[in-house]
């Protein structure tokens, strides 16, 4: 296919002191075997040498759009701002984030699937984090998905079609319409945006590993996260935020009841073994979006469930915990009164 009947399409990498990587995604973008897109490098104040990496790889292709901030965003503000700096001809838009990969056929074959039907909105594939392969098979017999149904099968079956936003290609006048794209004050941002463009537009998936995430095991704040089962939260929010559109009468009542039994549950197990602050801080704040707070007598109630499952345990330190637990419990019942070292 010739560079002039390839869609246009805009790659987006906004980037803030990432060195160590940011070298090879650049790379990874110029080395795509779709030609026609340009590549825009949105630098947030970096200040690690960062910069000098993207404009050494400027002056070499000119497919490379260089652009600076003003001043220092939040990692939201600067990919919504990056995004709204898209070209005006672009038909699709692809974010590669500073620390990941595309590999070679990424802009070729979720374009691909996109040019294949009008009514697709988003294109996501399989991928790697890290050494994990993630993604999930769509259909045996097509490569589209009615977007409705992609979000049932979301909430009903916990899948997670979408991956992070270096997994996905969005179609260009969706980004445009949406100001900004991705909704702010949100835990899962892109999570949010990729559900809330399949409640209008198909889903398009290609089963094929077409970009690498990278997953932080060096003991950073991320790492923390991951052992706070963000997960679990993310389909909390979203059956909260989005159930009522897609699922209706008994089917939604049972999704969420069992989802908000199994969420409060693995809190009240959390309490039992003395989460720190930092824990129940990310909880709230996710469940603060919603309007929502965490329901202590829920969870103290759980707690004492599990504290009980524990007695019957032999090899148990309920005795020796107990003290502690139930000063615990006190604190969640009571939150005004949890002590600055909890």
């Amino acid at each position: 296919m010739s560079v002039r009947s390839q869609p246009r399409i805009s790659v987006v990498t906004p980037f803030y002191n990432t060195k160590d990587y940011l070298g090879e995604c650049i790379a990874s973008v110029l080395a795509q075997s779709h030609s026609n897109f340009e590549y825009l490098l949105v630098n947030n104040m970096s200040t690690d040498g960062s910069r000098e990496i993207a404009e050494s790889f400027a002056q070499r292709d000119s497919r490379i759009r260089l652009v600076d901030n003003e001043r220092l965003l939040s990692q939201i503000d600067n990919y919504n701002g990056a995004l709204a700096l898209i070209a005006p001809d672009a038909k699709y838009v692809k974010m590669v984030q500073a620390d990941d990969v595309a590999y070679p056929e990424c802009l070729e074959r979720l374009a691909a699937v996109a040019e294949s039907d009008r009514n697709v909105g988003i294109v996501s594939s399989f991928y790697l984090w890290g050494d994990e392969l993630c993604g999930v098979v769509v259909s045996k017999d097509a490569a589209v998905l009615p977007g409705r149904e992609a979000c049932r099968r979301t909430l009903l079956e916990r899948r997670q079609f979408t991956g992070s936003q270096t997994t996905v290609l969005y179609r260009a006048d969706i980004v445009r319409a949406r100001r900004p794209f991705y909704p702010t004050g949100r835990h899962f941002f892109d999570s949010d945006a990729a559900f809330e463009i399949m409640l209008d537009h198909d889903l398009g998936y290609v089963p094929q590993i077409l970009s690498f995430s990278r997953r932080d095991n060096d003991g950073s704040v991320l790492t923390e996260v991951l052992s706070y089962h963000p997960l679990l939260l993310h389909f909390y929010m979203t059956m909260e935020r989005y159930g009522a559109l897609v699922l209706a009468g008994e089917e939604l009542r049972q999704a969420r009841r069992a989802l908000r039994h199994e969420y409060f549950s693995y809190l009240g197990t959390q309490a039992v073994r003395l989460r720190n602050r930092n824990f129940w801080r990310y909880h709230q704040k996710g469940l603060a979006s919603l309007g929502q707070d965490i329901p202590w007598h829920s969870v103290a109630g759980y707690a004492l469930s599990e504290m009980a499952r524990l007695a019957l345990n032999p090899e148990s330190t309920v005795e020796r915990a107990f003290p502690q637990f139930a000063r615990r419990v006190g604190a969640l019942l009571h939150p005004s009164r949890r002590k600055a070292d909890d």
